[in-house]
């Protein structure tokens, strides 16, 4: 303190990175936050709540999202910054081992061919399992994905992976759409419980399409890949589970509360798949809505009658998303194969 005026503070600033001008910007900051601290401190304390609403699972790009529908203007970055500061890191992937063994009846035919998008819902389907550690040993996971909004349609567990377990989750997957799943491309892995009779006729009697990759081809079924990857990263992995039925509630609550419900998916809009799929159901039938009102007043400006109109409101080519569902490859292969007179090709 005595040699101050022999050797002034802003001689050795170069010498410890900081420059003259922010070291004297510094020394005159009031003693109070300033406006742009406040802000700060603000968005800290709220990108903590969603953090930890999340199961500690969100990254910056889907906290972002939440608080852009909370009205708040801030950039990504901004957020990726305030997570790292704070040491807020979403999930870490682990290394997975393949279940599928390849099974002793012919497998389907590969109808998907790597494209896991669907022009709507309930025309692709996809299926795989996978296990869970739990001290009383493993417990396998059957699920159901619909890859128009990534939503898990049906899911089913125990302790051994078999036909029952495929079976199981395939019948909750149908009465979840209500059972009219006629037509649905279903594409899973070409295991033994996948190719079994049971499953089989499962899958024929309600019009349900069997479609499988390649034996032991991740990327041949990466959508469900993925879903398992997902889930493993931000729930289980996160979890010890003392028994087959504390992971069977804990994976259930994920899945039913967070996953389908709550959780932002990118191939979803950045929505959740159950909202996603709300909005389209409201927008088709709005276009529905749209449609009638629209021939009523054709049938009234050339004094038609329904009866004698040249195309009638039981047209199937009324539907405002047929044109776009049959120019669809992989519903166009399934009509070509159920209706070979119909004149619908894949564009």
């Amino acid at each position: 303190m005595q040699d101050r005026g022999r050797h002034p503070a802003h001689r050795g600033l170069p010498h410890l990175g900081v420059s003259t001008a922010w070291y004297h910007k510094w020394r005159k900051r009031p003693a109070n936050p300033t406006k742009r601290e406040v802000r700060r401190a603000a968005l800290t304390r709220r990108v903590k709540e969603l953090f930890e609403a999340s199961g500690g699972t969100y990254g910056s790009p889907r906290i972002t999202l939440d608080l852009w529908a909370e009205g708040r203007r801030v950039s990504r970055n901004t957020v990726a910054k305030i997570m790292s500061e704070n040491g807020w890191y979403g999930r870490e992937p682990k290394k997975r081992s393949s279940l599928t063994r390849q099974g002793k009846r012919k497998a389907a035919r590969d109808l998907v061919g790597r494209h896991f998008d669907a022009v709507a819902p309930d025309v692709l389907w996809c299926d795989d399992m996978t296990e869970i550690d739990t001290g009383e040993g493993k417990l396998c996971l059957a699920t159901v994905i619909d890859l128009f909004s990534r939503r898990c349609l049906g899911y089913a567990m125990g302790q051994r992976h078999d036909a029952a377990l495929v079976c199981a989750s395939l019948q909750m997957a149908a009465a979840t759409r209500g059972g009219d799943v006629d037509g649905v491309i279903f594409h899973g892995d070409p295991g033994s419980e996948y190719t079994s009779a049971a499953y089989q006729d499962l899958c024929a009697t309600p019009g349900i399409v069997q479609s499988m990759g390649r034996v032991g081809s991740c990327f041949d079924n990466a959508a469900t890949e993925a879903f398992n990857s997902l889930l493993k990263v931000e729930c289980v992995h996160r979890h010890r589970f003392a028994t087959r039925t504390e992971a069977r509630i804990k994976i259930a609550t994920w899945i039913a509360d967070f996953y389908n419900t709550r959780r932002r998916h990118t191939r979803a809009g950045g929505l959740p798949p159950a909202e996603s799929e709300r909005i389209i159901r409201r927008q088709r039938q709005q276009s529905v809505h749209q449609n009638k009102a629209a021939q009523r007043r054709l049938y009234e400006t050339r004094g038609w009658t329904p009866a004698a109109s040249p195309a009638t409101e039981s047209d199937p080519t009324d539907h405002p998303s047929y044109t776009e569902i049959f120019t669809n490859p992989h519903t166009a292969r399934i009509m070509n194969r159920h209706h070979p007179t119909t004149t619908h090709k894949a564009q």
